[in-house]
């Protein structure tokens, strides 16, 4: 059982989610909270497993408590439900440890399906937020991709393994066309995460398609 909590200024809203995500049979809401501060307390009290975290609302905004939420429990993951999709928001929500940034207009079976990827560790966004965000981060016309310092600390096969979460491949993927097990390739991320200082999978992306964009 996936435990929720619902964060959201408009309590009709963590209502209908609510009523909607408890038909699902393995996720369970253990409740709402209507601000960020509320969200941050809710968390340390009730222990979810997964934060449906909306992003704007009065007093803490929810990037702020998802990266107070990040720091303090690091096991809980929180999973940005939005109606903005600036590439701001998005990159600031990221930034700030969520795991995913989804729009709430997404169907309810698909928004339960992220649910449980990203409980299991999977980065999720919203259909053309990544483009969206990777397009943010492309140099201009005629300058060259700048890599990050860090970069030079990468092994070749690292550098693949990047290339190819940039260009948006699971971990099933990038095992299947490098010809290693899914496990080498979560050893990889994990690596690439430490050394780049990143904090999970979609920062990852961003970093690739920025330093290995071709303009």
């Amino acid at each position: 059982m996936i435990r929720l909590l619902l964060v959201d200024d408009q309590s009709l809203i963590c209502q209908g989610l609510k009523a909607m995500l408890s038909l699902e049979a393995d996720l369970e809401v253990v409740g709402t909270a209507q601000s960020g501060e509320k969200a941050v307390e809710q968390v340390a009290t009730l222990q979810p497993d997964v934060v449906l975290m909306d992003v704007h609302m009065p007093g803490m905004d929810g990037r702020e408590a998802t990266r107070l939420i990040s720091q303090q429990f690091p096991t809980v993951k929180v999973l940005v439900l939005s109606t903005f999709d600036d590439d701001q928001y998005i990159r600031d929500a990221i930034q700030a440890g969520a795991k995913g940034y989804l729009l709430k207009d997404m169907p309810s079976e698909e928004l339960a399906q992220a649910i449980r990827l990203i409980h299991r560790g999977y980065a999720q966004m919203g259909p053309g937020l990544l483009e969206k965000l990777m397009m943010g981060s492309v140099p201009e016309q005629n300058t060259p991709p700048v890599e990050p310092p860090a970069f030079g600390q990468l092994t070749p096969r690292e550098r693949e393994v990047l290339q190819l979460i940039g260009l948006g491949l699971t971990n099933r993927d990038i095992a299947q066309q490098l010809y290693i097990s899914e496990g080498t390739v979560k050893t990889h991320v994990t690596h690439l995460l430490n050394r780049l200082n990143l904090k999970n999978r979609a920062q990852l992306a961003i970093q690739a398609h920025a330093a290995f964009h071709q303009p």
